[in-house]
């Protein structure tokens, strides 16, 4: 059964590689372009993703969309606070620009022939590693 749900995951990982990397996505002049607002594509892509996100939790929510085995699908709300959002979001932006591709690219990229997005996946497993060795201390 564990070798079925590993080739769901693995052409679902696929399918969404080849979406990422056929709508250009992955491409850093286009993230280049989105960070200079001179180009709606990324934007399309992201609030395209945000809109889809959002629809799935609200049918979620309303058991309309069951996890596995049916469990019921849970959230945790959330503590309001904003510096957290703010500091998680620039480290998180000044890393993707600096980089040219957030995490989720960063491995079709690699598996693209672009090699030197290895340093940038280790980087990324480096900076959450640090995060859970840190995260007692930090303000969440």
């Amino acid at each position: 059964m564990k070798i079925i749900r590993f080739f769901k995951y693995a052409i679902i990982g696929i399918l969404f590689g080849i979406t990422m990397f056929k709508s250009e996505a992955i491409s850093w002049f286009r993230i280049y372009e989105m960070f200079k607002f001179q180009s709606f594509h990324m934007y399309g892509i992201i609030g395209t993703s945000v809109i889809s996100g959002m629809i799935l939790v609200q049918l979620m929510k309303k058991d309309k969309i069951k996890g596995f085995h049916q469990k019921k699908i849970t959230f945790k709300d959330k503590t309001m606070g904003w510096k957290r959002y703010l500091i998680g979001g620039l480290i998180f932006g000044l890393g993707w620009g600096m980089g040219g591709a957030c995490p989720g690219p960063i491995f079709v990229l690699i598996g693209s022939g672009y090699s030197i997005f290895i340093v940038f996946m280790l980087s990324a497993m480096l900076g959450t590693f640090i995060y859970g060795v840190l995260k007692d201390s930090l303000p969440h």
